[in-house]
């Protein structure tokens, strides 16, 4: 097969040829866009799920959707101890510069206010942080130093524009579970705000499973504000049609053994059917494929996977909280989500991942370890923080990473 026209793209956020399985996601955007612009109710949308299921995808996709009506739009990823008023600013100057050709001087003005947000996030060394804006600040709008008070006047500004320009504004915010605190809580009253004043603004969130739980814990309307989407693995119909439709584009196809055993390997995951797909496609010497082809391009695709996926984030852990990790794979695996999940013919479905699909107990952990819980709770906060674990409900932990229990106990 010419590696040339292989069509499969295992990349970080990055489309893939066929957008398979997530036809629900797309309409319902697309009702919310046409709601908002007729001046209906709406709530902004938090889109959750593991790492590999394709958020960031769906985010871009959903941002295509609002540009394609005229709306102005602005996207920005959450990074652990960064305040949200730097990032916020450039994603909101973009979008009020896609808006500002009706009405020049009030989007001037909204400008103005944008800029005055922005320079109340401290600069280096304390100085001022000068954002590219060339147009003066705003004096008294926007720049209290209270992130909550800043966050509504802004918003409502730029929706304010929106209105006059018979659009719409959306925020785009990937990570969002690694929001502080405080900037948590002063979007959610800002979102608050705006939908109590039928103002045509959303923000659309993703993030991790647990992050509903942060939303919860910073305002307690925060579940009746969202309307939250779980992003799962793609089932077994949609995973064919990722395959299927991209190979058939460039005149080839899948047997379909072949497509059975890629289901079994990348267990519906998208990121993985793109990486399965694409070593695939190398292995095999003529179409269609077969599933020898895909037995051969397996180790090649797993190697990958080793290195980059879960390689990469794997480095990133302290030995003990290496220590952490591997109890929890172990655990899993005990408790039959993987028991042969270290075998050399151990697959990727869920049954043989070492993944524990509602997570451990934290308290099993410790005592597989043979350690004072409290002694492991540096270890846990860092992995946390890092966020290769998450707590989706008390007392348990669970890997934001789709097979990470298998790759752990394969390092055996």
């Amino acid at each position: 097969m010419d590696p040339v026209r292989n069509p499969y793209a295992p990349g970080a956020g990055q489309r893939p040829p066929e957008l398979a399985g997530r036809d629900g996601e797309l309409a319902s955007f697309d009702v919310l866009l046409e709601r908002v612009a007729r001046g209906r109710p709406e709530r902004s949308v938090v889109l959750t799920g593991l790492r590999g299921v394709g958020k960031t995808v769906l985010l871009n996709a959903l941002r295509s959707a609002a540009v394609r009506r005229g709306w102005g739009t602005g996207k920005l990823e959450a990074r652990p101890d960064q305040s949200i008023r730097r990032p916020l600013a450039g994603a909101l100057h973009l979008a009020v510069r896609e808006l500002a050709g009706r009405h020049p001087d009030e989007a001037a003005h909204v400008l103005g206010v944008v800029k005055s947000f922005a320079q109340r996030a401290p600069g280096a060394k304390g100085r001022q942080w000068q954002p590219g804006i060339d147009v003066p600040a705003v004096v008294g709008r926007a720049d209290s130093g209270d992130i909550e008070i800043d966050l509504v006047e802004l918003l409502t500004d730029v929706a304010g524009l929106a209105g006059s320009s018979g659009h719409g504004v959306a925020l785009f915010l990937d990570e969002m579970q690694d929001l502080a605190a405080d900037d948590v809580s002063a979007l959610c009253a800002a979102c608050h705000e705006i939908s109590q004043q039928d103002l045509p603004l959303v923000v659309v969130g993703a993030g991790l499973p647990h992050l509903p739980t942060v939303l919860s814990a910073a305002k307690s309307y925060s579940e009746r504000l969202f309307r939250y989407a779980r992003i799962d693995r793609l089932d077994r119909a949609a995973a064919e049609i990722a395959l299927r439709a991209p190979a058939r584009g460039e005149d080839a196809d899948f047997t379909d053994d072949a497509l059975d055993a890629m289901y079994e390997v990348t267990g519906g995951y998208p990121y993985f059917v793109q990486a399965y797909g694409k070593a695939a496609w190398d292995a095999a010497p003529r179409s269609p494929i077969t599933a020898r082809d895909v037995a051969v391009a397996a180790p090649e695709a797993d190697h990958e996977l080793a290195v980059g996926f879960f390689g990469s984030r794997y480095e990133r852990a302290t030995p003990a909280e290496r220590e952490y990790l591997r109890a929890m794979a172990d655990l899993a695996a005990h408790d039959g989500q993987g028991a042969d999940a270290g075998s050399a013919d151990a697959t990727m479905d869920s049954s043989h991942t070492g993944d524990a699909a509602g997570g451990v107990p934290t308290a099993a952990v410790a005592e597989s370890l043979g350690r004072p819980a409290q002694s492991l709770s540096p270890a846990r906060d860092g992995l946390l923080k890092k966020g290769l674990v998450y707590s989706g409900q008390r007392g348990k932990i669970a890997f934001t990473v789709p097979h990470f229990g298998r790759y752990l106990l394969a390092r055996e």
